[in-house]
Formats: C-alpha cells, sequence, structure tokens
C-alpha cells in the first residue's frame, strides 16, 4: 500500500511535469510565430547549437506536445489503476479487520 501511494506521487509528480512542459513549448511557439520569416533560428542539441529553419523548430515543438500530452493519457491511465487497486487494498484491510472482530 505504501508502494502504492509513492507510484501515485510519482505519477502526479509526472504529470506536472509534462504540464509544464507543453507550456513551455506552447510559449515557445507562440514567440517563434511572431519572428518574421527570415530570422535565424537555432536549435540546441547537447552543447551545441544547430542552425534550423523556423518551420522545422514549430514542427519539433509541436510534435513535443503532441508526446506530452500522450504521456499524459497514459500516466492518467496508470494513475486511475492505482487508485483502484489502493482502494481495492484498503477495502480488504477494512473486510479483514471487520471479520477479525467478529470472531
Amino acid at each position: 500500500m505504501i508502494e502504492t501511494k509513492q507510484r501515485l506521487k510519482m505519477s502526479d509528480l509526472q504529470i506536472e511535469q509534462c504540464r509544464r512542459q507543453i507550456t513551455h513549448a506552447k510559449l515557445t511557439d507562440k514567440e517563434i510565430s511572431e519572428l518574421p520569416a527570415d530570422v535565424k533560428t537555432y536549435e540546441s542539441i547537447g552543447r551545441m547549437f544547430i542552425l534550423t529553419p523556423i518551420d522545422k523548430v514549430k514542427k519539433d515543438l509541436q510534435h513535443k506536445v503532441k508526446a506530452q500530452e500522450e504521456k499524459i493519457k497514459t500516466l492518467d491511465v496508470n494513475k486511475s489503476y492505482l487508485e483502484n487497486s489502493m482502494k481495492e487494498s484498503e477495502d480488504n484491510i477494512r473486510e479483514f479487520i471487520q471479520a477479525k472482530k467478529a470472531r
């Protein structure tokens, strides 16, 4: 049961992190959209920056948002499974305690 609680907390943290990354990507996309088409944009890869067309940067940001949204869906499904498992465990413990008291 303790392990399940820890997994639930971890799922919540991961979902929050994904939401922050989505917000960051959307803000970046909004700022890039305001730039003129001829502006040079650079994308960081490791320790270096590579000249990248604005269209590719926008596509990458949109792909990142979609990937994070899919991850959130997966985490939500896992979280609901953990919550159901936790509820079942609590119910089983209650039944066990009531059975002991009835004896």
